[in-house]
């Protein structure tokens, strides 16, 4: 019984159980922070990202705010922000032993433009191939 309410508890992705599971923490600065090497836990970033691109026409409502820890107008600038952010995420697997990564986050939630894709889900912000070569250097 014990047990099973500890892996209830285990949805928010940097509460104090997983804290002590694992090294975890947030972070949406565009230098992402390192987490701690791991000693004897799993050493993750439990969220990172929050790069903002809000796509016209696919905003959840165009009349508020729609924003990003950092919010870009182009293609061009979201891709190569992200491409940056992920860069350092891939230096932390191969130097500092980072297990996990969750990016945030997969869709625009609202007023928040962060996701891979917009709200409707009707336009990928980043090409899917183009995240395919990118991800590959962590499954080597």
């Amino acid at each position: 019984m014990k047990q099973k309410n500890i892996w209830r508890r285990l949805k928010n992705s940097c509460n104090a159980l997983i804290t002590t599971l694992f090294n975890c923490l947030q972070t949406y600065q565009t230098q992402v922070e390192i987490p701690p090497k791991p000693l004897e836990r799993a050493s993750v970033i439990g969220e990172f990202g929050g790069i903002g691109y809000p796509v016209k026409h696919h905003l959840w409502n165009p009349d508020m705010r729609n924003w990003g820890y950092q919010t870009y107008h182009t293609v061009a600038d979201l891709l190569k922000n992200y491409r940056h952010k992920f860069e350092q995420i891939v230096q932390m697997k191969q130097k500092n032993g980072l297990s996990a990564a969750v990016y945030t986050q997969t869709t625009d939630v609202e007023g928040e433009v962060n996701g891979l894709m917009t709200y409707d889900r009707k336009v990928i912000k980043i090409p899917v191939e183009e995240l395919k070569r990118m991800h590959e250097v962590l499954y080597k």
